[in-house]
């Protein structure tokens, strides 16, 4: 409580008359007093409360100066000294890679994800791993070591680098369209097999086909024929011995003949069959023509 006394003076007198009294009150008083004290109580409860949590958080997430617990923040980028990262979200970044002495492990209870983006933050490539498939989504498929490529596929064509490709299945490999390779070879002490169940097997070559067996047989089956034609060359069998086992048996030519010998004969429509040999050619007796 202030009491302020105010003194006043007439024109005609220099004495001051006297003036009443005024006391005025100055400060907050009742219950405004009372809600005030509640108020800074509770603003002190609540930055004690805040700086408890600030404190539990900085306790449990490890943060320091550095960074993160065994998470290092560093000019180049975040690195984990030890232990295992959990992302809850996607992950976006530049470079993953793991240090010098450990390999990298990427593991989730139901898929792996990686995709490439462009700066319209359009998709370009995906490399998706599940439980069941592995699937992987981009305009070419590069596999390289080094500057050598080794393994390339695009819409067009799907391109082997390497020396050699080697298939172990049992079934071998199944083509539904043409292959096109310099050498077809099977491993040692194994047989090379080609086969088309239902349709035909072409081999075309500019310069000639070459089929070679060093160590076994050279066998070709047909349900119906086999022809060996060439436009403008011959057709060569050179060998020891040629046989030609299952020709059949012309009805004409000289009976009793006790040597057993036969003449090959050919029919002018190219057909072969044998005839029982005489002192003249029996061929023009045989009706099998």
């Amino acid at each position: 409580m202030v009491r302020e006394q105010y003194v006043t003076t007439t024109q005609d007198s220099s004495v001051p008359a006297p003036v009443p009294d005024s006391i005025y009150k100055i400060g907050i008083y009742g219950w405004r007093k009372r809600c005030l004290y509640l108020f800074v109580l509770l603003l002190i409860i609540i930055l004690t409360v805040n700086f408890a949590l600030t404190i539990w958080i900085l306790r449990v997430m490890w943060l320091n100066t550095e960074g993160m617990g065994h998470l290092k923040v560093t000019a180049e980028g975040v690195r984990l000294e030890d232990g295992k990262s959990e992302f809850l979200f996607p992950l976006y970044a530049q470079e993953i890679h793991s240090r010098e002495d450990s390999s990298l492990l990427v593991h989730s209870s139901e898929n792996v994800t990686l995709n490439a983006r462009n700066e319209n933050n359009d998709v370009t490539g995906s490399l998706s791993v599940g439980p069941d498939v592995a699937q992987g989504n981009a305009p070419n498929f590069v596999i390289s070591s080094n500057t050598k490529t080794l393994f390339s596929a695009d819409d067009k064509e799907v391109v082997v680098g390497t020396d050699k490709l080697r298939v172990t299945g049992p079934e071998g490999a199944l083509f539904e369209h043409s292959v096109e390779t310099p050498l077809l070879k099977a491993e040692p002490f194994k047989d090379l097999r080609l086969e088309s169940p239902t349709r035909s097997l072409s081999m075309d070559a500019p310069k000639g086909v070459f089929v070679k067996a060093l160590a076994g047989n050279i066998e070709a089956s047909s349900n119906m024929d086999i022809l060996l034609h060439s436009s403008e060359g011959l057709v060569i069998l050179e060998a020891e011995t040629v046989r030609l086992p299952s020709l059949p048996l012309g009805h004409g030519g000289v009976s009793g003949n006790a040597q057993g010998l036969y003449e090959v004969c050919v029919c002018p429509s190219g057909k072969l069959f044998l005839s029982k040999a005489g002192v003249t050619s029996m061929c023009s007796e045989s009706q099998e023509c």
